[in-house]
C-alpha cells in the first residue's frame, strides 16, 4: 500500500491516493486479485479503440467543468496486462482531463492476460 500527494498548480488542490487490493495482497503480487484504484498518467493508459467514434463535446466540456470544481468522481477502468495499461471505456473523462491539462487520471485497474486483451480489442 503506498501514499501518493499530487497538486494541481490551478487549484493547489492536495489529494492522497492509495492503492490495496480487497485482500490485502500486494498489487505486484501474482496472487493479488480484484481491481485496484491508482492515479495514473495519461501518457501511459493506451487507447486501442481511440478512432472508432466520437465524443460528445457538450459532455466533454460539461465534465470538464465538474472536474474542474469537484475533481473525477468516477474512475475510469483500465486493464493492465504485462506493466501496460488500456482504457477501453471512460473515453469523455479522458478527453477532459488531457483538455484540462492534468498529469493524471483516477483509474480502477484490472489485472488481465493478452488473452483478455484480444478479447477487448474484437
Amino acid at each position: 500500500m503506498g501514499s501518493f500527494v499530487v497538486q494541481f498548480p490551478s487549484k493547489l488542490r492536495n489529494f492522497t491516493v492509495w492503492a490495496s487490493p480487497n485482500n490485502g495482497v500486494p498489487f505486484d503480487s501474482p496472487q493479488s486479485r480484484g481491481p485496484v484504484i491508482l492515479e495514473l498518467p495519461l501518457d501511459k493508459i493506451r487507447r486501442p479503440l481511440l478512432r472508432t467514434r466520437s465524443n460528445d463535446p457538450e459532455k466533454v466540456k460539461e465534465l470538464m467543468e465538474s472536474i474542474r470544481e469537484i475533481g473525477l468522481q468516477v474512475p475510469i477502468d483500465v486493464l493492465e496486462v504485462d506493466g501496460a495499461y488500456y482504457g477501453f471505456s471512460g473515453c469523455h473523462r479522458y478527453e477532459a482531463h488531457q483538455r484540462l491539462g492534468l498529469p493524471t487520471i483516477r483509474c480502477k485497474v484490472r489485472r488481465g492476460t493478452k488473452e483478455t486483451l484480444r478479447h477487448h480489442l474484437r
